[in-house]
């Protein structure tokens, strides 16, 4: 079963505790919202990504050259 460890400052006495059902059910959600969040902040890179190669893409298409495309994204 998971554990956590509670430290009591004023004494310096560590102690190993474990967790209630509802700490671990909370850890879960936790654990279960972090990955939401951290998909979420992927699929929006790789779409900010994407965006730029198109971006650059139609730039190269008007005939502007590598250098001047990144002259502008300075």
């Amino acid at each position: 079963m998971p554990t956590k460890l509670i430290v009591d400052c004023s004494t310096g006495i560590s102690t190993e505790v474990e967790l209630t059902a509802e700490e671990i059910a909370q850890q879960e959600a936790d654990s279960a919202a972090y990955a939401a969040e951290q998909a979420a902040r992927e699929a929006e890179e790789a779409s900010r990504l994407a965006a730029k190669g198109a971006a650059q893409q139609k730039l190269m298409s008007l005939g502007l050259t590598a250098e001047e495309i990144a002259a502008l994204t300075k």
